[in-house]
């Protein structure tokens, strides 16, 4: 237990500079600074999330195996009750019953009772105006002003954003620094639908959908839930059909939009042949924190606008005009650990001002949240070569010399959350990831902050943007969030993806 709580740690050795009084004057001093990080979960797998991942993997393969040989055998007995001798007096009974079950075989196959694919027609994310863009100096400037910050508070902002990896160009609402101002529901709303109608209308704009023709709507936001709704909020703005089957996610933290798509995949298998929209963002004026608290200013520093679209579909007519198939999601949640359930959580200072406090822990508990989920993603996903070495391990418990997954070989492309720049360098390490697969997260991280939900949704916008992906191509979305949650979805595309029309990207060389 000590070698693994150790192995969790990092140390740092720092140059205080020179003693200037007592005994020690004149000499240098140093001190040993202990960080947390991420678990070393490549080389330490748990069979327990390979063996999960095979059960995904073997129960279609089960499906397809029984289900045309019971149809057959149906088929069959079917065929026993005619007395084919009647019509055909020179038939062969064994004959007539083989192709009666051929016939049952060749209806299987014509109704097509396998599970539908799920498509992703298209996406769009929500650019902000120019007059929103704020740089980190202009950011701590405008905290000062407000007279909400003590000098500690703005230090620690300033160190936070000189770390994050956000760049100059991200998206505030102002309204946030203005002294004496108390967040009200009415801004929380109007923030929700610039983002949010801005978003659809790009996507209807792209996809040439009518809005009568969406069926399914999922919405999905952190910290603002109203009433009504916000999903009430779209039917509202865009007279949705009456008998529409509406969802709206709150509390999810910044997974949600991948759970948002493993719903409306759900549902797409329950009402099949149509159209449903899904709706990721957060409202940063909601998640504003005016205080004092160390642990609550965090998120001040990282949270940015944005909402990003997407539009889905089950029907089969549609494949050649979507982008991607819907290949693998995988959702792993750590909320039956205390340590994981209260890494993030919404609650207020001794003041009663609201904000979300980040636990120290944070790094370490989504360290092991994301070794359980890629270690069930792992044989739905790797390679053959790479199956071999899971077989191996799983069978014979190779305690010595564990397994240790190239995900380098199972994806073309990753979009990782664009958390923090800390984040993603420990994700890198531990992934072995190159730059390259790490750009679209770096990119978004800089261009346009932590979006939460839909920030996945600009970097496979960016990769676009820049024609990466070709036909064939896997990309992989990883997102963790309050609960603690991490969550995959591999998409593949169905061709290559030319430049998009319209781009939160695009516009930045116009």
């Amino acid at each position: 237990m000590a070698r693994e709580q150790d192995e969790l740690l990092s140390t740092e050795i720092v140059n205080r500079g020179i003693e200037n009084s007592g005994p020690y004057a004149g000499s240098l001093n140093f001190s040993v600074r202990v960080r947390r990080g991420l678990p070393d979960f490549l080389n330490s797998v748990n069979l327990k999330y390979v063996k999960l991942g095979y059960s995904y993997l073997l129960s279609p393969v089960f499906y397809f195996l029984t289900a045309p040989v019971f149809i057959v055998i149906f088929s069959a007995q079917i065929g026993k009750l005619f007395i084919w001798q009647d019509f055909c007096p020179k038939c062969d009974p064994i004959g007539a019953l083989f192709i009666v079950g051929l016939l049952g075989l060749i209806i299987y196959i014509y109704l097509d009772l396998s599970p539908r694919s799920t498509y992703l027609v298209d996406f769009a994310c929500y650019r902000p105006p120019n007059e929103l863009k704020i740089s980190k100096d202009e950011f701590i400037e405008l905290a000062k002003k407000s007279g909400k910050f003590n000098g500690a508070a703005i230090e620690f902002q300033r160190r936070a954003l000189r770390n994050s990896g956000i760049g100059d160009e991200t998206y505030m609402p102002r309204v946030v620094f203005q002294p004496g101002h108390k967040i009200t529901l009415k801004d929380g709303r109007e923030e929700a639908a610039m983002v949010m109608f801005g978003a659809v209308d790009d996507l209807l704009a792209a996809t040439k959908i009518r809005p009568r023709d969406i069926r399914i709507l999922i919405v999905n936001c952190g910290i603002l839930n109203t009433t009504p709704s916000l999903s009430s909020m779209v039917i509202n703005h865009y007279k949705l059909r009456h008998d529409i089957h509406s969802f709206n996610l709150g509390g999810m933290g910044c997974a949600a939009g991948i759970i948002a798509i493993d719903l409306a995949k759900d549902l797409l298998k329950a009402y099949p042949g149509c159209y449903a929209l899904v709706v990721s963002t957060e409202v940063v004026s909601y998640t504003w924190y005016s205080g004092n608290d160390m642990d609550m200013l965090l998120p001040n520093c990282l949270f940015r606008i944005g909402a990003a679209a997407m539009l889905l579909s089950s029907c089969r007519s549609d494949r050649w005009r979507s982008k991607y198939e819907l290949k693998q999601l995988v959702r792993t949640h750590r909320g039956m650990d205390n340590r994981s359930f209260k890494s993030i959580h919404l609650r207020e200072d001794a003041e009663r001002k609201q904000g979300l406090s980040v636990s120290k822990d944070l790094v370490e508990v989504g360290g092991h949240a994301l070794k359980a989920n890629i270690t069930t993603l792992g044989p739905l996903v790797l390679p053959v070569s790479e199956q071999v070495h899971f077989f191996t391990n799983l069978l014979f418990k190779k305690k010595n010399s564990p397994y240790i997954p190239n995900y380098k070989l199972a994806f073309e492309h990753a979009c990782i959350l664009a958390t923090s720049k800390k984040v993603l360098d420990e994700i890198q390490t531990n992934l072995e990831l190159t730059d390259e697969y790490m750009e679209a997260s770096k990119k978004t991280l800089e261009r346009f902050g932590n979006t939460s939900s839909s920030s996945v949704w600009y970097e496979l916008a960016y990769l676009e943007a820049n024609t990466r992906i070709k036909q064939g191509d896997r990309i992989w979305q990883l997102a963790f969030g309050s609960g603690f949650k991490c969550n995959s979805v591999v998409w593949k595309a169905l061709g290559n993806v030319g430049k998009p029309k319209r781009s939160p990207w695009i516009q930045d060389s116009n």
